[in-house]
Parts: C-alpha cells; structure tokens; sequence
C-alpha cells in the first residue's frame, strides 16, 4: 500500500506542456485559417514564430498584429467492458498572441513576439473513475521571442529569434489512503527556460516559395513547486502539507518545411510538413524536498516517438478588401498505447479550418479564423496504473485579431 500511494503521487505529476492534447499553435489567425501553414508564405509579423526567415522580406515599414482565441474542449472516457462514462467540464481556454516588426533598412527587420503556444486545461468531476490520476489540470506557458531578420538578396532570406519561455501549472487529484479515508494533493510550479528559433527563406520564383524553420528543444526545469496535501491526521507526518520538489521536462524540438505556391495573382496553396522531435521525452524524475516512508522520489517512463503533423491551406483575394482562407491538418499523437493517461489524452488529431482578413481602411485590417478539431477515437491504458478505456475529444476554436502596418 505504501508504494502505491507514492507512486500515484508521481504519476498525477506526469504533466507534458507540450503534449498534443489540446496545445493548439493559434499563433496567427491568417495561419490558423489555413491550417497553422506558414513556413513558406509571407504572411506579416506572424513569421516571427512560423519563419523567422521570412521576415525580412515584409513590405511595410512598421507593422503591429495582436489577437486571441476561445478554446471550447471536451474529452470523454468509456471504461472497457462497462457502461461507465466519464465528461470534463473544462474551462474556456483563451490563448493569445502579439507581434511588432520594424524594417531598420532594405534588408534589416527586427521584431518581437509574445505567444502563448502551450496550454492546457481539463477539469473532471472529483469521484470519476480516474481520480486517482487527475481531477482537474491547468497548464499554461507563453514566449517572448525577440527576432532577427536579414535580406540577404532579392530571393533568400535568414532569421534567427531568442525564446525565453515562462510556464506554470496547477493540478489536483484524489489521493488512494487506507481503509475508506481519502486524501487530496494540489501541486503549482513556476519556471523559465531559454530557447531559439531560426528559419530561412527562399523566393524560388515569382509565384514559388520555400521555407525551413527550427525551433530548439526547451528544457523546463521547475525548482520549489509547491506539493499541498490534504489528508487524515492519521496519515499528516507522512505527506507535509507544505511539500517542495523539483522536476525536469524537455520541450522538443520542431523541424518544419513549408511551400507557397501561387497558381495566379488571386490565389495561393500552401503546405507544411512538421516534425516534432518527441524521442525527447524518455522519463519525467521527481525530487521531492521531504520524504517519507509514503513519499519516494521516484521516476515514471514515457518513451515517446517521433511524430509527424501534415498541413494543408489555401488563401483567396476575394477583392482588394476581402481575402478568404481554409486549411486542413493531420496530428500524429506520440503516445505510445502503454501511457495514454487523462492528464492529457493523446490521440491522432485531424484540424478544419476557415477564415479570412476584410479591410478596415488602408492601414488597418480584421483578421478572423475557426478552426474545429476531432481527436480520432482512441482504446489504450496508462499500465503504471493499469487504467485503461476508449477516449473521444473535439475542440471548436473562433478566433479574432487585428493588423496594423504602414
């Protein structure tokens, strides 16, 4: 029983801020709109975080983006062999992005962008079957990313950005005590890491783009978070109730090729092909400040693999004011059918997307994009707790921003 509860503990904090749970990149609503494409287009300040490469080649002299997203999740559990069923009931997510740019010269453009890529927020009911593992989860990182963009030639250019990422998270979950007695643990953290981002991009032709971008592995080191736990006073000198640890988590890294392909002046295709580094991710260890007899560091396996995400848009100038764009994407999840757990459920993912940018006046524009995401159905089991059933999710995300460049 003692090395059950302890090793219940660990697994709640198991907690992958980069997972493809719901961690949906809205880091521009013209990308959004046609399938988080953007690698190899020229689409403004928003190649800050797409291809810092491609900056450089922005027309305006000053060009300023901001805008935000409403996330409206739902995850289901069935329970194999019953008629259990499990819903969250979680909160809108509300991510968000900002973007500057300045041309210095014909060739020189310097930017900064403030993103939030990273975020998650499930909340189930405090008795559902899963308790033990999660009861409700807030993740939440954003990124400052000051960039670097240079025009080497009329059809090549390079960027490079520093990322200094800050994250945070709070959990709960149901603690498995003796007898009929139960218990509870709330763990937060806070932390910061640094990273980059780099991208190169190449005018094949008038009407023919290319595009290369990496963003590094981020390693999250979170030192000092605070473990509370809530249980009997039988059980109170096992788990202090003002508990630390310390805990370290690799962020992979993303290898993305984009092409933009113009057929005529009205219309333009593109297509993206990410791959996201995930062997990264081996094992999560947990170094708890206090131990007990009940509390043991300890460290949990993840062996992830190497996914791919295949992407898909298309834009059309409607008119001088109006530009219409949809997109379509694929998301291999990296989670093998040992360790789908509830925290973050992962499943293959497919993305539909629509939107468009209308005219204001001439410096000033409206940029809108949905975006709907089902996660194919998926039958596995978390095996360190021998927890296993079938899970369903779909998000619906609008989402708004404004342009403003001259």
């Amino acid at each position: 029983m003692k090395k059950c509860i302890y090793m219940f503990i660990l697994m709640a904090l198991s907690i992958n801020i980069y997972a493809e749970g719901y961690q949906v990149n809205v880091q521009g609503q013209k990308n959004t709109a046609m399938g988080h494409t953007g690698t190899g287009l020229l689409l403004g300040t928003s190649s800050i975080h797409f291809n810092p490469g491609a900056l450089g080649f922005m027309q305006k002299e000053l060009e300023f983006s901001f805008g935000g997203t409403a996330v409206f999740s739902k995850v289901s559990y069935s329970k194999t062999g019953s008629n259990y069923q499990a819903e969250t009931e979680s909160p809108v997510g509300t991510p968000f992005y900002a973007y500057a740019a300045k041309k210095l010269n014909k060739k020189m453009v310097l930017g900064i962008g403030i993103t939030t890529p990273y975020g998650n927020s499930l909340t189930w009911n405090d008795d559902w079957a899963g308790r033990y593992l999660i009861q409700n989860i807030s993740l939440s990182a954003f990124i400052v990313q000051p960039t670097f963009s240079y025009k080497v030639s009329d059809n090549f250019g390079i960027g490079l950005g520093a990322m200094a990422v800050f994250g945070a998270v709070d959990l709960s979950r149901a603690l498995p005590v003796e007898g009929t007695q139960s218990g509870q643990v709330n763990m937060e953290g806070s932390t910061m890491a640094i990273g980059f981002n780099a991208g190169v991009f190449f005018q094949a032709s008038g009407n023919l783009s290319l595009g290369l971008n990496y963003r590094s592995k981020v390693i999250m080191k979170m030192e000092g978070g605070e473990a509370d736990f809530t249980v009997p006073s039988s059980l109170g000198g096992y788990f202090p109730a003002k508990n630390k640890f310390d805990a370290e988590l690799p962020l992979p890294a993303n290898l993305t090729l984009g092409v933009g392909y113009m057929p005529n002046d009205k219309l333009t295709l593109a297509a993206d092909l990410q791959y996201v580094f995930w062997d990264a991710y081996k094992e999560l260890f947990f170094d708890f400040e206090t131990n007990t007899a009940l509390l043991a560091d300890s460290s949990n396996p993840r062996n992830y693999e190497n996914t791919l995400i295949y992407r898909l848009g298309a834009e059309f100038k409607q008119s001088k004011k109006l530009t219409l764009r949809a997109g379509v994407y694929f998301d291999e999840s990296p989670i093998s059918e040992d360790y789908l757990n509830p925290e973050t459920p992962g499943m293959n993912k497919v993305g539909m997307s629509t939107g468009g940018t209308y005219m204001l006046n001439k410096k000033l524009a409206l940029d809108i994009s949905l975006l709907f995401i089902a996660g194919l159905e998926r039958e596995a089991r978390y095996v360190p707790a021998n927890f296993g059933g079938t899970y369903n999710s779909q998000a619906f995300l609008p989402g708004m921003g404004l342009t403003y460049s001259f």
